[in-house]
């Protein structure tokens, strides 16, 4: 009998019963391959033994909180909403160097002091964690490290070991025998993923998961694992530099957009508890073209240095943008053009956030666009001013969320004036030594930086 079969994108995991050129789901071309199906029908990435429970109640189910511990590392904790879970599963992702395995080794030191810690390998040898636990001075007795890719194996270790965490390094090297693909395939790390999720479950075991991007920035099969792990956490930062940010995409167990700041050493990862201040070390003084904000990162209050240079074009404008969204950044720019006297439609923009810090909050919109202007009119912004608002399409500057939190952060850091949407004003109760500068649309913003 012919064996039938399907086809799967390897970006996203979408199955379709035809080859496809481009997926449905992710719009991804090229990406679509066979998948066989197993002798019973079904596909082999969802060879995953069920077992049967029985329903319960609403009024039945224990309302008890979840149990947290620490990991030891405060900047991690605050990411994970306060340590991490007992029996979640959490996914950390980044681009390969950038510090994951060394974090995770890093935190079994005080994890070790209450749990037996298992540590999976699949990319290094035993020889390579041990010269890497030396260099970060690992010295716990419980912690246990296995040289293996095997799904199955590590689980039948796990049962015999009964760990209270288990680490897996990395997701995509890992492979289960029921599923009929190669490892680091989607149908591999969709089985391989499952197999850790249940065990977590039923035993009460935390289970963290690394996970290398692809060239798109993206973990293989993101669909796939973000929808089967409790939390997902990004590390972003150039290798180049020594520092890193990691942030929460998803939390079951807390809050999204939390992110913490850290600093890579000879010894190790170490968390930054004020990286308002790290990110602006080094800003020039009295120089065009640069404005700070503050913005919101989760809970957190984090002061930017944004610089912009504007140039003559010699042929069709350039826009580049690092630390923005793109789409956002051409807005504000078209705004300055069509809503104030600035003409920079035919200039060549650069716009960058100092630090690597990546910045999704609206409220840094007019600092953004303050930038721009001062580095097209060569006229520096005050160096103890910033600016916090969102720019509309019409010119106006709308309010802004937490104020007075940003305000506080602002004061501690030396800041004496800051221009705010003159909408907030109504409900601010800030009494502090800060001096407000109200603004209701970007000509005023202008005339009181530049005037």
């Amino acid at each position: 009998m012919k064996q039938k079969t399907l086809f799967y994108c390897t970006e996203c995991g979408n199955e379709t019963p035809k080859w496809e050129g481009r997926c449905r789901a992710c719009g991804a071309w090229n990406s679509i391959v066979e998948q066989p199906k197993t002798a019973s029908g079904s596909t082999a990435s969802a060879s995953v033994s069920c077992v049967s429970r029985a329903p319960v109640r609403l009024s039945e189910l224990d309302r008890g909180e979840e149990i947290r511990f620490s990991t030891g590392m405060s900047e991690l904790d605050r990411v994970l909403g306060g340590g991490a879970v007992r029996g979640s599963l959490v996914l950390f992702g980044g681009a390969p160097g950038i510090g994951k395995s060394t974090m995770l080794l890093q935190i079994c030191q005080e994890l070790c002091g209450t749990d037996t810690v298992l540590y999976v390998t699949g990319e290094e040898s035993e020889r390579q964690i041990r010269m890497r636990a030396d260099r970060l001075d690992i010295t716990a007795d419980n912690l246990y490290i296995l040289a293996e890719t095997s799904a199955d194996d590590i689980l039948a270790s796990a049962e015999t070991l009964s760990p209270g965490i288990i680490i897996v390094d990395s997701i995509q090297t890992m492979y289960s025998e029921d599923t009929a693909s190669a490892a680091g395939s989607v149908a591999q790390v969709k089985a391989c993923t499952m197999r850790f999720m249940r065990y977590s479950k039923s035993s009460g075991c935390t289970v963290f998961l690394i996970g290398h991007v692809n060239k798109e920035g993206v973990i293989a099969g993101p669909k796939v694992l973000e929808h089967m792990v409790d939390c997902v956490l990004y590390f972003e930062g150039e290798r180049t530099t020594n520092y890193r940010i990691l942030r929460a995409a998803k939390n079951r167990f807390g809050s999204t957009n939390e992110i913490g700041v850290f600093e890579m050493l000879d010894d190790g990862l170490h968390g930054i508890s004020n990286p308002s201040a790290l990110l602006l070390a080094e800003r020039p003084v009295n120089a065009p073209g640069t404005c700070v904000t503050c913005v919101m990162e989760g809970s957190r209050p984090i002061l930017a240095e944004i610089q912009g240079l504007a140039a003559a074009a010699s042929g069709n404008p350039r826009r580049t943008v690092n630390g923005f969204d793109y789409t956002r950044a051409n807005m504000m720019i078209a705004i300055l053009d069509k809503r104030t006297a600035y003409k920079v439609s035919s200039n060549d923009i650069f716009i960058n956030v100092i630090g690597g810090l990546t910045i999704e909050d609206p409220g840094a919109d007019l600092a953004m666009i303050l930038c721009v202007a001062s580095g097209m009119n060569g006229k520096p912004i005050p160096s103890d001013l910033l600016a916090i608002g969102e720019v509309g399409l019409t010119g106006e500057i709308r309010s802004a969320s937490h104020l007075e939190q940003r305000l506080r952060e602002a004061e501690k850091l030396g800041f004496k004036r800051c221009v705010v949407p003159k909408a907030n004003m109504k409900k601010l109760r800030m009494t502090g030594e800060i001096e407000l500068i109200p603004a209701s649309n970007l000509f005023e913003a202008l005339r009181s930086v530049f005037s």
